[in-house]
């Protein structure tokens, strides 16, 4: 698939951080990817991500309008041509946009599924829902210090650690073939966000995460930042069958 290059408006982008027992998030790892530890913790998150002014490099005008969308992440190494690689792995994409659901897996990485969002904000307080195929919700306020985690001493090292993680390979309609995007910010800053309340049908799932394997860990906020999406080829692996998870490790 040729991906061109394509530059937005990040107008506002919420991760939503768990610390997971390696083991088990392991399993939800289809290969060639292997957990990125971090102090013995793997991680995996949420992204909420409001987009404006989406349009390819080579037109002077924006193709979409405003649109809500999300994505499950997990922090992931992975060989490709002989070297490691570090990013995310993104088992599933959602947007309000029927274009972006359209073009998702076809003429853009990541097949998307369509969904509804509810969200209320002010400078400081945010409140966000999603409906589709997978439901979550976040609440949450804007704060000076970083001190939920467990896995980052400070927000600097948080920062550090999700701006690496800018290259994503996503599912696509085949089994066994991930397509990567880039996600360049040239000005990346992050707040701390204190976290009210978090569900997800996803990470809330006992029978993917067993009671003790995962825990809510940190949130970050990034808000009116430029960036660039770069498409970053696609490879293919056998698809193997994973074991049923089991806890391992209390993380709470």
């Amino acid at each position: 698939m040729w991906v061109p290059t394509v530059h937005g408006l990040i107008d506002r982008r919420i991760l939503v951080n768990y610390r997971v027992d390696p083991e088990v998030m392991q399993q939800h790892l289809p290969p060639p990817f292997r957990v990125k530890a971090v102090r013995g913790f793997g991680l995996a998150g949420i992204c909420l991500i409001r987009m404006k002014h989406v349009r390819p490099w080579f037109l002077p005008f924006p193709v979409l309008g405003c649109t809500e969308n999300g994505a499950l992440r997990f922090a992931v190494e992975w060989e490709q041509n002989g070297e490691r690689h570090s990013g995310v792995y993104i088992p599933k994409r959602f947007s309000t946009s029927r274009s972006v659901v359209f073009a998702g897996g076809r003429f853009f990485p990541g097949v998307h599924a369509l969904a509804k969002f509810e969200v209320e904000e002010t400078e400081t307080h945010y409140s966000i829902q999603m409906n589709s195929e997978l439901n979550l919700s976040v609440r949450g306020t804007v704060t000076q210090e970083l001190t939920t985690s467990r896995v980052f001493e400070n927000l600097e090292v948080a920062s550090a650690f999700y701006e690496g993680g800018a290259i994503g390979f996503s599912d696509t309609r085949t089994p066994g073939r991930y397509e990567g995007l880039e996600l360049q910010i040239p000005e990346w800053k992050v707040q701390p966000l204190a976290v009210e309340h978090v569900a997800c049908d996803f990470f809330d799932d006992p029978a993917k995460f067993p009671p003790g394997s995962i825990a809510f860990d940190n949130a970050l906020l990034m808000r009116t930042v430029k960036n660039v999406f770069v498409g970053r080829g696609s490879f293919c692996c056998p698809v193997e069958a994973t074991a049923p998870a089991t806890a391992v490790s209390a993380l709470a």
